[in-house]
């Protein structure tokens, strides 16, 4: 759930680190009893238990579609390589006869973005990425096209209008760039290759061969080119803006929104941040657990993206060569933010007023948690 030091350290974290516990475990408990639907969605907590969190508190009929469309898209992962991806594969005709029941205007949708997204990232097999076009067409293959397929769904569900394709790409893009970004040591030491999907035409700016930013010697060409790189990511925040305040179902509003504010946090995060190629950035487990619990309206995402674009922009460094142009990003997200008029409705992530209640709060119950156990031991 979250380590007593980081809980200590951040007592507002305990509330929405408990409401999520709580509604991870009833959503393991939410399996159909149909053999079929029940391992399709066992595989979804196994492959992503975040994502079937989200999943599950979608209207029925769509969260199945957007349950088998995800496992069908795994089942195209080319470097999946797991016991839960081989057990996956090994027994995916159950997933088949999932997706043969569903509606029909599902099924052409799930069929329709399977097929281009396998002709698409059938290019990068032996293709790399080399111009920022080409990172742009293999985010497109690798996510984009998972946005335009979410938007036909939600669509074909009768709850949403359809969304304009850019809309729905940006979507994608944003948050594959933010993992692309995020995961660069873990796929420069992929074994037996490494994966490299930075383009070239912005690291070759930095260094001769990509591997090289991981190296101490290269920490201040590092962290120019991941803010580069940040900064690319950031062109598409107020296409996600547009496309999350046009949601009109509840539940999906919160499918959609809340990985695009885990998105805008993680690169806040990785700004400018030497760590990104020396471990793992992410926002913390109490923290991630507050935007899962508290995202509810539209001033809850104009105001983490406010939030967020706030802590970005006071890492940016003057002397950074793209600092002008991530300033100019960061400014217009804020813009975009405040002319919304919603900032002054939204809820902050931490209440000042209440912090020091709740420290003394949780100090008094692990407390009376010593003493209890104190007591059991010497009965």
């Amino acid at each position: 759930m979250g380590s007593l030091g980081a809980i200590l350290k951040h007592p507002e974290d305990f509330y929405p680190l408990v409401k999520l516990k709580i509604a991870a475990i009833q959503a393991e408990k939410q399996i159909p009893d149909d053999p079929h639907w029940a391992f399709c969605y066992i595989m979804l907590h196994r492959v992503s238990r975040s994502f079937a969190l989200a999943i599950q508190q979608l209207r029925p009929q769509l969260r199945n579609a957007v349950c088998i469309f995800y496992l069908v898209l795994r089942g195209l992962d080319t470097v999946g390589g797991t016991k839960d991806y081989k057990v996956l594969m090994d027994k995916f005709h159950y997933v088949s006869t999932a997706f043969l029941e569903l509606r029909r205007s599902y099924q052409e949708a799930i069929e329709d973005i399977t097929k281009r997204m396998g002709a698409g990232m059938a290019k990068f097999i032996c293709k790399e990425v080399e111009t920022v076009d080409d990172y742009e067409e293999y985010c497109h293959y690798a996510a984009g096209l998972v946005g335009l397929g979410l938007s036909k769904l939600f669509h074909a569900s009768g709850l949403e209008d359809m969304a304009p394709d850019s809309l729905s790409n940006s979507m994608g893009l944003f948050l594959q760039k933010t993992n692309i970004i995020r995961d660069y040591l873990e796929d420069i030491n992929e074994i037996p290759e490494s994966r490299m999907f930075w383009p070239r035409q912005i690291w070759s700016k930095y260094a001769n061969k990509l591997e090289d930013l991981k190296y101490e010697e290269y920490s201040v060409k590092a962290v120019q080119c991941l803010n580069e790189m940040v900064t690319n990511a950031l062109a598409h925040v107020e296409d996600c803006l547009e496309y999350i305040s046009s949601l009109q179902d509840p539940s999906i509003f919160r499918f959609c929104a809340i990985p695009q504010i885990m998105a805008i946090g993680t690169l806040a995060l990785c700004y400018n941040n030497l760590e990104v190629f020396r471990g793992v950035v992410k926002m913390r487990r109490g923290l991630t657990a507050k935007v899962v619990v508290q995202t509810r309206t539209m001033s809850d995402v104009y105001g983490a993206f406010f939030d967020f674009s706030c802590m970005l922009k006071a890492k940016v460094d003057k002397n950074d060569p793209n600092a002008t142009q991530t300033l100019n990003l960061v400014e217009a997200i804020q813009k975009a933010c405040r002319d919304s008029g919603m900032l002054n409705t939204r809820r902050p992530y931490v209440d000042a007023s209440k912090l020091m209640y709740k420290t003394a709060l949780i100090i008094m119950f692990f407390m009376l948690l010593s003493i209890l156990f104190g007591f059991l031991s010497i009965k």
